[in-house]
């Protein structure tokens, strides 16, 4: 408009300036209808008063304004913009007496197109926010389903604990007590090792009930489990691989939480940056015994990659543990490998 359509130069300026203002505040996404009308307001003044001489350049402009807000402002409200561009357009043509019936059938076709691309907009931010919903839902119903297993699993642990207490705890207290008597009747020493094997047979039933009330908090297996329940409420698909001898590994509290953050922040990374939905994680033990652990993921679109808060974390987390980690980025690929040192 300025360079091809304008009379006075330094006037257009001015305007293309206040124009650019606007639209940077239209970008924030704060009052979109009244910032958007504002738009057409400072095309119509300029058109005014600069005195284009082809009045395409400003109807293309009004056109402009039009399609943008439909994709900020949804319907209903997106007929106030459509409908104010096409007036304003309007009057245009009527100003400069160019106001002719293909002129007028041009302008109903292309706003009758902007409003059905306002309908398929509207309908595909629909569709977005119905799937969040069940995204959402799902992720609900898979929490609740894993609590419910978790729940039933600790249910039985109880039970069995019970019945261990209440049979096998109660008949060896009921022995060691029947051995204590006949030792005191018959005043010999031959029932102590009776007893002694006895009493330290109720100390292992105690110490095996103690352990069915605990739940697990410590090893591979509770790492696994929490891949699964990240898996689940992610939304994403996770190719597990664990080699021979990895289950049986024996892991402290911190190294088994140390172990689970490594994995979720790599698979925090993927579903960030790699635009992907497929991670593959494998763990393993080393020449030593160490735990060892690959997580990769493809990569559609090989950018330059520096590494943040997150990954410098999990370096020093598991550095202190006396394990290390390594980050590396290939053209289709991105790997966090790494180990941490097993107990014993």
């Amino acid at each position: 408009m300025i360079t091809l359509g304008s009379n006075l130069l330094s006037v257009s300026i001015l305007f293309f300036a206040a124009s650019l203002a606007v639209y940077f505040f239209l970008t924030m996404g704060k009052f979109p209808i009244t910032l958007n009308i504002f738009l057409f307001g400072i095309g119509m003044v300029h058109f005014l008063v600069a005195g284009q001489d082809d009045v395409f350049w400003t109807m293309t402009l009004f056109y402009f304004y039009s399609l943008d807000g439909i994709y900020r402002i949804l319907k209903p409200r997106s007929w106030i913009v459509l409908t104010v561009g096409l007036l304003l357009s309007l009057l245009s043509l009527t100003l400069h007496d160019q106001l002719t019936v293909k002129g007028i059938l041009v302008l109903l076709v292309l706003y009758i197109l902007a409003a059905r691309i306002s309908m398929i907009v509207t309908q595909r931010e629909e569709m977005r926010q119905l799937y969040d919903q069940l995204r959402g839902e799902y992720r609900s119903v898979k929490r609740l389903n894993l609590a419910a297993e978790r729940d039933a699993r600790l249910e039985e642990r109880t039970k069995i604990a019970r019945d261990i207490h209440d049979s096998v705890g109660h008949r060896l207290t009921a022995l060691i007590m029947k051995l204590e008597m006949l030792s005191i009747q018959r005043k010999t020493e031959d029932y102590t090792e009776l007893k002694r094997m006895a009493t330290e047979s109720l100390e292992e039933t105690r110490q095996a009930v103690r352990a069915l009330n605990i739940e697990e908090n410590e090893g591979i297996a509770t790492v696994v489990h929490l891949i699964r329940k990240l898996e689940a409420e992610s939304h994403i698909m996770v190719q597990f691989t664990v080699k021979q001898g990895v289950l049986s590994a024996s892991l402290s509290n911190d190294k088994s939480v140390a172990l689970y953050r490594v994995i979720q922040e790599a698979l925090t990374n993927a579903m960030r940056h790699a635009q992907t939905r497929e991670v593959r994680v494998t763990l393993g033990k080393s020449a030593t015994g160490a735990i060892a652990f690959e997580i990769e993921n493809s990569l559609h679109k090989a950018t330059s990659f520096k590494e943040g808060f997150g990954i410098s974390m999990m370096r020093k987390r598991v550095g202190e543990l006396g394990g290390s980690l390594e980050v590396i980025q290939t053209n289709n690929k991105f790997v966090v490998s790494g180990m941490i040192p097993s107990e014993g």
